[in-house]
């Protein structure tokens, strides 16, 4: 097969570094790609939120499958083109791609569906909006949460811990800082206990569980710092055991899919099921529509070439014939940024030392924002890196990593120094 693959950051590169270990895959092209996975596929230059051009892009390169691995093609209708042309694809149409695009729509589902999820209200304006948060708070210190109803790249989440903070994300979302995505926001109530990822399969039937993850969205240790895209992941999740996993598939997950069918929007692809953990309890808090970046990395060293037949099912809706080969193993992916990310940072720095790191099924670097300049591999974005490593333990693939990282001179980067924590501790 000639398979595309929409997408330039480190998901797609472990997209891409599981897809080309399957027979069934000839050619690989990655759009728009970057230094990372030009070393293993071509990289086609496409604007890939514009369905029309894709689907010329596939005609013209005989092009037999396309996986589409960032939310923004997705949200803007691309796989729903992709079909109109007869090309096969895995991913969700623009429709059921709102479980991610819209917060609003997702609490609607969840309140037809009957899924645990957090209290919420949403608004359009910021005067309900402040009101709402002020009778909150009435001087006591409790967090809440504000959310952009849109896509914000990750970022348009705020847990504020004051009502000052509160306040402020309001102000700053309904004035712009999120673009279109803050035209309304969402209010939610704050949930405590531990947070993990849950990934399942759906090709309009069958529902098939592949994986659980775990994050570290802060950027710095402990915990700390601005909410980011994503500062590292590990899988499996210990915390969401068989238990709470058969309990979101019943709860949850599936009463979602039942619905998105019953409105005549069946899904499509990968569900990312993000939950919050409390006494064996899960409750929804978000739904993506994608693989999770940095989780991703982590499921796809784990899955390997069986990750291109899995997504093959999916699409041409064979995914009962299906199960997933799991090897009692785990992986850990580290995030090295750019200095100063999530906020301002400086790109075009070298990065040196690469070369010498093993890449093997035990150890990868996922490139993640990389340019090729000169033959040299330089920073061009803010999370540059996923230096990844498996292990029988969580604590040996966390040393592999960790040992890989020693080797990586980039003095303009940073990463955690923690991720696992959780697990380990």
């Amino acid at each position: 097969m000639n398979i595309l693959i929409l997408g330039g950051g480190g998901r797609e590169h472990a997209l891409a570094w599981a897809v080309q270990q399957n027979p069934k895959c000839d050619r690989l092209i990655v759009a728009p790609g970057n230094a990372g996975i030009a070393a293993i596929a071509e990289c086609a230059s496409l604007d890939i939120e514009d369905g029309g051009a894709v689907a010329e892009f596939c005609n013209e390169n005989a092009v037999d499958f396309v996986i589409i691995g960032p939310e923004a093609p997705l949200a803007a209708g691309v796989a729903d083109r992709l079909e109109e042309a007869g090309i096969l694809v895995f991913g969700p149409s623009a429709a059921a791609a709102r479980l991610e695009a819209s917060k609003r729509f997702t609490k609607e589902i969840c309140a037809e569906a009957g899924a645990p999820t957090a209290a919420w209200a949403r608004f359009s304006e910021a005067g309900p909006a402040r009101a709402h948060v002020a009778a909150h708070f009435r001087g006591e210190t409790r967090p809440i949460v504000i959310k952009a109803d849109g896509l914000a790249a990750g970022k348009g989440v705020i847990v504020a811990e004051t009502e000052a903070a509160a306040l402020a994300a309001i102000d700053d979302m309904f004035g712009g800082a999120f673009g279109g995505a803050g035209a309304e926001v969402v209010i939610e109530e704050f949930m405590d206990g531990e947070e993990a990822s849950f990934f399942v399969l759906s090709d309009g039937k069958t529902l098939l569980p592949i994986g659980t993850a775990q994050d570290h969205k802060r950027a710095f240790e402990g915990d700390t710092g601005p909410n980011t895209g994503g500062m590292g992941a590990y899988s499996p999740a210990p915390v969401l055991t068989e238990a709470v996993a058969k309990r979101a598939m019943e709860e949850i997950i599936a009463p979602t899919m039942r619905v998105m069918a019953e409105r005549g929007t069946p899904y499509r692809g990968v569900l990312y099921a993000g939950l919050m953990i409390k006494d064996g309890q899960p409750r929804l808090v978000e739904y993506n529509v994608r693989f999770g970046d940095p989780e991703c990395q982590v499921l796809m060293m784990r899955l390997g070439a069986q990750a291109l037949d899995l997504m093959l099912a999916t699409a041409e809706g064979r995914l009962d014939e299906k199960r997933v080969n799991w090897a009692d193993d785990h992986a850990i992916t580290v995030v090295m940024a750019a200095k100063g990310y999530p906020g301002a940072y400086e790109k075009g720095s070298q990065i040196r030392g690469l070369e010498a790191l093993p890449e093997d099924s035990g150890h990868m670097v996922f490139h993640a924002g990389t340019r090729l300049v000169d033959g040299k591999i330089t920073a061009a974005g803010g999370r540059v890196l996923n230096v990844t490593a498996r292990g029988e333990s969580l604590r040996e693939a966390r040393d592999e990593a960790y040992a890989m990282i020693e080797a990586i001179d980039w003095p303009e980067g940073f990463c955690r120094r923690d991720i696992g924590w959780r697990a380990l501790k």
